[in-house]
C-alpha cells in the first residue's frame, strides 16, 4: 500500500482517535452503570442499567471497535509504522484482541444474561449465585477492558521498546 499523504494521515489519525475515544467513553459508562447495579437494590434501576449496557454493547461498542480496528490497520499500512515492525504496535494488536473479546462479545453476553436473569420468575433471579457471578464477570470484564484501552492509549503516546530486529 502506498503511504498516506500528510493530510490523509491526519484525517485517518483523527478518525482513529475519535473511534478510540468513543470506545473509552462507552467503557467508562459501563463502569458507572455497573457500579450503580452493584450499589442499589432497586430492581427497576438495575434492569434499566443492564438494558442500557446491552444497547451500548450492541451499538457504540461494536461500531467503535470496528472503526478503531479498520483505521488502525489502515494507519499501519499507510505509514512507516507497519503492522509488525514495532513491538508497541504488536502489543496494541494483542490488546485489541482482548478489547474485541471483552467489548462486543463479552459485554453483550453478560448484559443479556443479566437481563434474562432479572426478567425470569417475576423479576427475581431464580439463582442468586449465578446472578452475582454474572455481575462479577461483567465488572471484571469492564475493568480489563478499561485497562487494555488505557494501555493502548499509553502505548500510542510513548511508543516504547523500539523497532523489531529483522532476521
Amino acid at each position: 500500500m502506498k503511504n498516506f499523504t500528510m493530510t490523509q494521515k491526519k484525517w485517518m489519525l483523527s478518525l482513529h482517535i475519535l473511534f478510540a475515544a468513543i470506545m473509552l467513553g462507552t467503557s467508562v459508562t459501563f463502569l458507572i452503570l455497573s457500579i450503580t447495579v452493584a450499589s442499589t437494590s432497586d430492581s427497576v434501576l438495575i434492569l434499566s442499567c443492564y438494558k442500557a449496557m446491552h444497547v451500548l454493547a450492541g451499538t457504540s461498542v461494536r461500531v467503535s471497535v470496528i472503526g478503531t480496528i479498520v483505521t488502525g490497520v489502515l494507519l499501519s499500512l499507510g505509514t512507516h509504522w507497519g503492522l509488525v515492525k514495532y513491538y508497541w504496535i504488536i502489543v496494541k494488536e494483542v490488546l485489541t484482541v482482548v478489547a474485541v473479546i471483552l467489548g462486543p462479545i463479552g459485554m453483550y453476553i453478560w448484559t443479556l444474561k443479566g437481563i434474562s436473569m432479572l426478567t425470569e420468575v417475576g423479576g427475581e433471579s431464580a439463582n442468586q449465585g449465578a446472578y452475582v457471578s454474572n455481575m462479577l464477570w461483567l465488572f471484571i470484564g469492564i475493568g480489563l477492558q478499561l485497562f487494555s484501552l488505557l494501555a493502548m492509549y499509553l502505548l500510542s503516546v510513548f511508543k516504547p521498546w523500539g523497532k523489531r530486529r529483522t532476521s
